[in-house]
């Protein structure tokens, strides 16, 4: 694909279409959208212009009827034959086990989004872009229920059914429904900083993601995902107790096991040590206070779990390659939380 640069200038507003279609998950348009908003409101550009101008666009345009029932206005494709595009998305969804575009919709994706900066799929959305030749030989994200069926339909396309957001070049394609909102705050932090990105996602009031390339599951969503109900309870619990004991001994309490059973089932279950995952949740939950507070490191430490300064640093240079002091630095919001 050679997609031209349109707008490469940060301080010009950027035009966004997404794609409206029959069927559509309602949160695959509106996740996306609310976060481009939210960016505008957040920061404006100079003068007061928008850094995102934002297009609902469908075929036919007028009301498209989402897999809810919400009725969504959108205009045609043919009044953006003239525009440019900056951003294109697609949402996903359907009706059924099989996803369908129109003929129509497919050929359009195929010719503009050669002409695009940034092509981009939501969930199923990726069938729309696959089907339109845009993930030949690429990697690429859907939803974990819909993965080997867009590599049994499209054998070329390097499915990860492990990531909440893939980006290969200027494609980018995420899982389901809600990871929308992760992929757009990636694409945020892409045009504008990571600051601007902690801001969004502190109004959303959703956790920031790293950005490309890397695993996209937050530690409790990973945790939860991977095991099941047996376990989504106690995760909850760990994640609002992590400054308490959370040895073997009181997990397999919780969970009325033996210490030995609850540590080979949970092993098992969650392919990581009990402990290997307290330690998880507790640096992620670390990252989030040095991300949008201004707490002492000290105090980081105690909070999470992480009993002193030292052993959070040195969890932080082992797994994440940075000191603390360092990843606050350079990850911390411009409007910092105050503590309660």
């Amino acid at each position: 694909m050679n997609a031209q640069d349109p707008m490469s200038d940060p301080s010009e507003t950027r035009h966004v279409v997404l794609l409206a279609h029959e069927n559509m998950n309602v949160l695959d348009l509106t996740g996306p959208l609310q976060a481009l908003h939210t960016a505008n409101q957040c920061s404006p550009l100079a003068g007061g212009r928008l850094r995102y101008e934002i297009t609902v666009a469908s075929e036919q345009g007028g009301l498209v009827a989402t897999s809810a029932g919400l009725q969504v206005m959108s205009v045609s494709l043919a009044s953006l034959d003239d525009v440019a595009i900056d951003t294109l998305m697609a949402p996903g969804g359907c009706r059924g086990e099989v996803y369908e575009a129109s003929a129509g919709l497919v050929a359009w994706v195929a010719a503009r989004g050669q002409a695009v900066r940034r092509l981009c799929s939501i969930c199923t959305g990726a069938f729309l872009l696959a089907a339109a030749g845009q993930l030949e030989g690429r990697r690429a994200a859907t939803h974990w229920d819909w993965a080997t069926r867009l590599s049994r339909l499209h054998p070329s396309v390097h499915v990860d059914a492990d990531r909440i957001f893939v980006r290969d070049g200027n494609v980018w394609s995420s899982a389901g429904v809600t990871a929308g909102i992760d992929l757009t705050l990636a694409l945020i932090e892409d045009d504008h900083g990571h600051r601007l990105a902690i801001e969004v996602a502190r109004q959303l009031v959703v956790f920031v993601k790293r950005s490309g390339g890397q695993s996209q599951f937050s530690a409790p969503l990973s945790a939860q995902s991977s095991t099941g109900g047996d376990f989504a309870e106690l995760h909850g619990w760990m994640a609002a107790h992590l400054h308490e004991d959370l040895r073997v001994e009181v997990l397999a309490d919780w969970m009325n096991m033996s210490p030995r059973t609850f540590a080979r089932v949970y092993r098992s279950r969650c392919g990581v040590t009990p402990a290997k995952a307290v330690e998880t949740l507790r640096l992620e939950a670390a990252r989030r206070l040095l991300e949008s507070g201004t707490l002492p490191i000290k105090r980081v430490a105690a909070l999470t779990g992480l009993s002193d300064e030292q052993t959070l640093r040195r969890a932080f240079l082992r797994v994440l390659g940075v000191a603390p002091a360092d990843y606050r630095e350079r990850f911390r919001s411009s409007a910092p939380m105050r503590p309660a």
